[in-house]
């Protein structure tokens, strides 16, 4: 790993000295155990602990296959996948391994008794297998964690859409919680040139899912002037969702936690922010029964805020515990997205709200890969900004998964993986220094 590293920070390296350097047989990734995914049995799911599942071991250095990369990982993150993963919810992990190493003699690899997750990557190539002409040992890269097989006319319109699509790093095997990844190289992309190794890393999964559910045609198709009310809007997904609706003259409506959470989202240009817990706002009576009269006051707020309008884009992913109100405050005609489902996955709502008044729901899933890469592309050019808050070693993983399962974090937390430092991988100054309010706005909290 030393020679590994020493090539990164060296100004020098060539694509051969990449080439040349002697890969090690195991690298030290964050894994969750298949003897483990019991663990937890019986226990709430706020009360599971990420802490005590999540390893870091030493695991072999995968068989590199045709149309792969296995590139060198200076800096990952932390998604709400891999707090799933970590709690083995809401299946264990291990199925999807099992069921993709069924596909084909290559992806055996994948079906092992340990999962090396992380679904985020900044880092540079190593190696490219047979087939992969776009990229070469030394290349500064970051992953988009789409993969795909697109071996079915399902996915030609969308890859999101093919039958064997999958989430690197939950659904896959060798995530970019470790010192080496292997990935599709149609996952790689060039990395910002004016964002260090963590910064870089932080975006991918949440700013290219925010991108396909409020942007994108796929999704809610924003357009100037849409009011869109977005949940945890100083969080890891709503962060990127409030800069997309801001940049695209959307009115964003951002639904936060704390004061601390309003003022970020102030900061990054929203007017309108409600503040859940300050305006007491408790949308189940019970386990079993939601309140009308708390969804009626909640768009009461809403329309406070937007002179009288109400919302065209609701941009959901709690879930269970808000999706009763979602529905009912969109406007006739109006367009709820959802994802993730931090709260729960069984939804409630009253259909007649839906129903009699011609709304939508589409489920958005990540993003296909031109979405992923338009994504990537507002990032590098300065007009998106990583909301990276707080970074980790890999070492710290667990805790990093413990903070996000409880929402003790902002915008995105960050991991160093073979990084010794953070600041590091920045290649242009002059555009960093342009936005560097914008790049440490989380961080200055």
């Amino acid at each position: 790993m030393k020679d590994i590293l020493d090539a990164i920070q060296s100004p020098d390296s060539t694509s051969a000295d990449f080439a040349n350097i002697k890969l090690p047989e195991s690298y030290r990734a964050v894994t969750v155990h298949k003897d483990e995914a019991e663990m937890f049995a019986g226990v709430a799911s706020r009360d599971k602990d990420p802490r005590k599942s999540l390893h870091l071991d030493d695991v072999a250095l995968p068989e590199l296959g045709p149309g792969e990369a296995l590139v060198a990982v200076m800096a990952s993150s932390v998604n709400y996948n891999s707090v799933w993963t970590s709690i083995f919810e809401p299946v264990s992990t291990f199925n999807f391994l099992e069921r993709y190493g069924r596909l084909s003699e290559l992806t055996k690899r994948h079906d092992l008794p340990y999962h090396v997750i992380g679904s985020d990557l900044a880092g540079v190539v190593l190696r490219t297998g047979p087939g992969v002409n776009s990229w070469k040992p030394g290349d500064e890269v970051v992953a988009h964690c789409l993969s795909v097989e697109l071996e079915s006319s399902d996915g030609h319109n969308d890859t999101m859409l093919d039958p064997e699509q999958r989430i690197w790093g939950f659904e896959t095997n060798f995530g970019g919680l470790a010192e080496i990844a292997l990935v599709k190289s149609n996952q790689l992309m060039p990395k910002p040139d004016h964002l260090s190794w963590e910064e870089a890393a932080a975006p991918g999964l949440v700013n290219s899912t925010a991108y396909r559910q409020l942007v994108s045609r796929n999704g809610a198709g924003m357009k100037q002037g849409d009011n869109v009310l977005i949940w945890g809007a100083s969080g890891g997904l709503g962060s990127y969702a409030t800069q997309f609706a801001l940049a695209g003259g959307a009115n964003p409506i951002c639904v936060v936690s704390s004061p601390e959470k309003a003022d970020i989202c102030r900061s990054m240009g929203a007017e309108a922010v409600i503040d859940r817990n300050a305006e007491g706002y408790r949308f189940w009576k019970d386990e079993n029964t939601q309140d009308p009269r708390e969804w009626k006051r909640f768009g009461s707020k809403i329309r406070e805020l937007t002179g009288g309008e109400d919302i065209d884009i609701v941009f959901e992913h709690p879930g269970r515990e808000t999706f009763g109100a979602s529905v009912y405050v969109t406007r006739k005609g109006g367009t709820i997205t959802t994802c993730a489902s931090t709260s729960g996955y069984m939804h409630q709502y009253d259909n007649r709200y839906l129903w009699m008044s011609l709304k939508r729901i589409i489920g958005s899933h990540f993003a296909n890969y031109r979405e992923a890469w338009e994504a990537n592309r507002l990032i590098a050019k300065g007009k998106i900004h990583p909301t990276l808050s707080k970074v980790y070693s890999l070492e710290e993983t667990g805790q990093a998964a413990y903070d996000v399962h409880r929402n003790l974090h902002q915008g995105k937390v960050g991991v160093l993986a073979l990084a010794p430092e953070e600041g590091l991988g920045v290649r242009d100054h002059e555009l960093r220094a342009k936005h560097i309010d914008a790049i440490n706005r989380f961080r200055n909290i």
